[in-house]
């Protein structure tokens, strides 16, 4: 039992984005995941509910393949993201996520983003993205792999986000989310330690999560 306790603890530290994500989604039965790629951790809601329906969005055909092969969505649409609007209208999905997707857009192309998220979704849009601006390149010649944008936790809480400071101290990687201390094994393992001093001071951490709850909103308007 204290092996199992530890191997959960260990598990949230090295995975804290995935974990916060779970809490976050965990009560949305229809979830669209724009830029899904090929491997979006949003498979892991089954294991709260067998009955959720995931949907996956990507530009890319062999991202959107190779995420089919391996069962995490339900079902999928070759599209541009900033298509999503058109294609499936307002309050369509409990959930609209976009993890690792912003910051590959111009910043006036995800502040359009994010707008359409927010109409699209019922109940709430979360976002996955580093803190700030991070330089990263193309990678194996996928030219969408560079960044063009950052998004900050000021900017991020102005428009009406709850953030969460994910996957450690911010000094402690760089791009690609490699770890600046090598080896790269112990460099992930003290960047993980420092991931619950920075969930509450996200400013400070890697990585933000970002979510705007929709429904609540609605409600102290209305009230």
């Amino acid at each position: 039992m204290a092996s199992a306790s530890r191997r959960a603890v260990i598990g949230r530290l090295l995975n804290s984005h995935v974990y916060e994500l779970m809490q976050e989604l965990k009560d949305c039965k229809t979830i669209l995941d724009l830029g899904c790629g090929s491997s979006s951790p949003i498979g892991g809601l089954r294991a709260f509910s067998a009955n959720v329906n995931l949907v996956g969005v990507d530009a890319f055909a062999h991202s959107i393949e190779s995420s089919r092969r391996k069962g995490i969505h339900n079902e999928y649409f070759l599209m541009n993201v900033l298509d999503v609007e058109d294609k499936f209208g307002r309050k369509s999905f409990d959930c609209v996520v976009a993890l690792d997707l912003i910051e590959h857009l111009q910043k006036k192309e995800g502040n359009r983003l994010l707008e359409m998220m927010e109409k699209v979704a019922r109940k709430k849009v979360v976002i996955n993205t580093p803190n700030g601006f991070l330089a990263q390149r193309a990678y194996n010649g996928n030219v969408s792999q560079i960044h063009r944008s950052g998004w900050t936790t000021w900017e991020m809480r102005a428009r009406g986000y709850r953030v969460v400071g994910v996957n450690g101290w911010k000094p402690l990687k760089g791009e690609f989310g490699k770890p600046i201390i090598s080896p790269a094994r112990l460099g992930e393992w003290i960047s993980s330690l420092t991931t619950p001093f920075v969930r509450h001071k996200p400013e400070k951490a890697f990585e933000i999560l970002c979510i705007k709850d929709l429904e609540t909103r609605a409600i102290i308007t209305l009230s």
